[in-house]
């Protein structure tokens, strides 16, 4: 069987767009058949549309990908990737983005010695970013908290008779889990109401 051309697309969410990459591969003569795409994170290599292309690509085929951070973030399984595939496969791939990630070029020594500098170098640089973008996220979330922003579901409102059996279970008239069984809520969620009711009559 002949050589082939093959495509991978990867986004890290489904509400990413990916046309930026299918615009880049279409200009390539690939069959659509071939071409893979993963709505995944790049941290590792356990997805199933890469691993779908891992097993259909035979030797000497080519491998384009728009760049090396759609193949994945993480430095070393990238490095242990591009060993698999062009040392163990066989396979070529060319970087779109980055024109001396293409390993149908420069097979001699020097030219196998630069592109795995630049490989080691953009694959760092794509770590490198993945943790930069947790540490803003992480950043973001505590800055929003100390702004007393709260995180998760949003609550419904309470019912009608909560401030009177609030009052009532605050005087120990009833006990936590009828006072919750009343207001038709669960007894957890009745303490937390509880807590900010509090809260609101202090301010």
């Amino acid at each position: 069987m002949s050589a082939q051309a093959y495509g991978y697309i990867r986004v890290s969410t489904r509400e990413q767009n990916e046309d930026r990459q299918r615009v880049a591969l279409g200009g390539l003569d690939i069959p659509e058949k071939n071409i893979f795409m993963d709505k995944q994170s790049g941290k590792d290599f356990d997805r199933p549309q890469y691993k779908r292309l891992l097993r259909r690509m035979k030797k000497d085929d080519l491998l384009y990908v728009k760049s090396i951070d759609r193949l994945g973030r993480n430095y070393g399984e990238i490095l242990e990737q591009w060993r698999v595939l062009t040392k163990e496969k066989g396979i070529d791939i060319v970087v779109l983005d980055m024109p001396l990630l293409d390993t149908r070029r420069g097979k001699d020594l020097m030219g196998t010695f630069l592109s795995d500098i630049v490989l080691q170098v953009l694959s760092f640089v794509a770590e490198n970013e993945r943790d930069n973008i947790r540490q803003r996220q992480a950043e973001g979330i505590a800055a929003a908290k100390a702004r007393g922003v709260r995180f998760g579901r949003p609550s419904g409102p309470v019912s009608e008779n909560f401030p009177g059996v609030y009052e009532r279970w605050r005087a120990k008239e009833i006990t936590g889990t009828q006072a919750a069984r009343e207001c038709g809520m669960p007894l957890s969620s009745f303490r937390y109401r509880a807590k900010a009711y509090e809260k609101a009559e202090a301010t």
